[in-house]
């Protein structure tokens, strides 16, 4: 390979920012594969990925050294690894919508940036990872065109829909710039495991006729996700994900389904707790219900899927192969272009990156 390090910027040097450059540091440094999702992708080790920059709007944060900033407050995360100075100091994005009314009072913004686009291209970035606030439309819609206009490949965590919008998704391809999203899964998070039960039902052939999950947690984003209005895209999302494979795809009536967080609990810090139900109807129309509870560290549950999204990203631009980034979308986002069933598109990426796998 030629360029063996994937150089990365970060957008929001939040929880989830903490996570995943703690994550980095934790399996660069360790034999340890354990909690990882895949060791290897086409090649590439959690060890191969470099950060090169990293922005935020926060003035406790911007002009720090990343690997302080990741544990400035507001930031309540686990901390699972030492992080050594990295020499990559957190520059100011651009506010726009990205502070909401309930975290205004809490964060002090720093100025924007005077040319975003400047200073991603002089880091030297291949991928820009969007980690930003939840409810930030017109900050992500920036910094998308940003990545375009920088030739910087897209990595949409939040529930803004540009991977999903037809639009925005043909300006990627137009331009030839990768782009995978949008909102990233939980390694094993509320949704992937509502949607698994959602998936059982209908494979077992019980007709799903009621469901619901309700989140709480005490992070940044569940205290934002208070204004409803920001939460419009997340609720979207996180349905869609469930309902699409509910009933052999035919989904569920609105009025029976209700999926999303449900209120800010500030003890809980960066822990979610999700609690599901699905009411179904077995053979003979006998009742059958499940209920579950779960409890994780929001943040590493994220982690994980995205430092897999980086090293899918690298691999299939290196290829010219940037239509297999639809695949590692429906495998990682909640909200992709197109939906593919889990098993089918695991396959199918496991084929594609086998060779250099090994």
């Amino acid at each position: 390979m030629e360029n063996k390090n994937i150089k990365v910027a970060i957008l929001g040097v939040g929880n989830c920012a903490s996570s995943f450059v703690q994550g980095v540091e934790y399996y660069s440094n360790s034999d340890n594969e354990d909690g990882l999702i895949s060791d290897v992708i086409g090649g590439y080790k959690v060890s191969d990925i470099e950060i090169v920059a990293a922005y935020d709007i926060n003035e406790s944060k911007v002009g720090k050294d990343l690997s302080e900033a990741i544990f400035a407050e507001p930031n309540n995360t686990l901390k699972f690894s030492e992080v050594p100075s990295t020499g990559v100091i957190v520059e100011p994005g651009v506010v726009k919508d990205g502070v909401g009314k309930f975290v205004k009072d809490i964060i002090k913004t720093s100025p924007d940036s005077k040319n975003f686009e400047d200073s991603l291209k002089k880091s030297g970035a291949e991928i820009l990872i969007n980690l930003l606030p939840v409810g930030s439309d017109d900050a992500v819609k920036f910094y998308a065109q940003a990545a375009i206009n920088s030739d910087v490949g897209f990595i949409n965590c939040i529930p803004v829909f540009i991977a999903r919008d037809d639009e925005w998704y043909q300006k990627f391809k137009d331009a030839s710039v990768p782009l995978i999203g949008d909102d990233i899964k939980s390694q094993v998070g509320a949704t992937i495991v509502h949607r698994a039960l959602a998936q059982l039902f209908s494979d077992r052939g019980v007709k799903l006729e009621h469901t619901y999950q309700l989140n709480v947690g005490g992070n940044m984003d569940f205290l934002n996700m208070l204004e409803e209005d920001r939460l419009e895209t997340k609720r979207t999302s996180k349905t869609s994900s469930v309902t699409s494979v509910a009933n052999k795809g035919s989904g569920i009536s609105p009025d029976n389904v209700r999926i999303g967080p449900s209120d800010y609990v500030k003890w809980l810090e960066d822990r979610k707790k999700a609690f599901i139900r699905l009411e179904g109807k077995a053979f003979g129309g006998a009742p059958l219900n499940i209920e579950v509870q779960l409890e994780v560290w929001d943040s590493p549950n994220s982690a994980g899927v995205t430092i897999d999204a980086v090293r899918y990203m690298k691999y299939f631009n290196e290829k010219n192969d940037l239509d297999s980034l639809d695949l590692v979308s429906a495998w990682l986002m909640k909200a992709p272009f197109k939906s593919v069933k889990d098993g089918d598109v695991l396959t199918t990426l496991h084929k594609l990156t086998h060779v250099e796998s090994d």
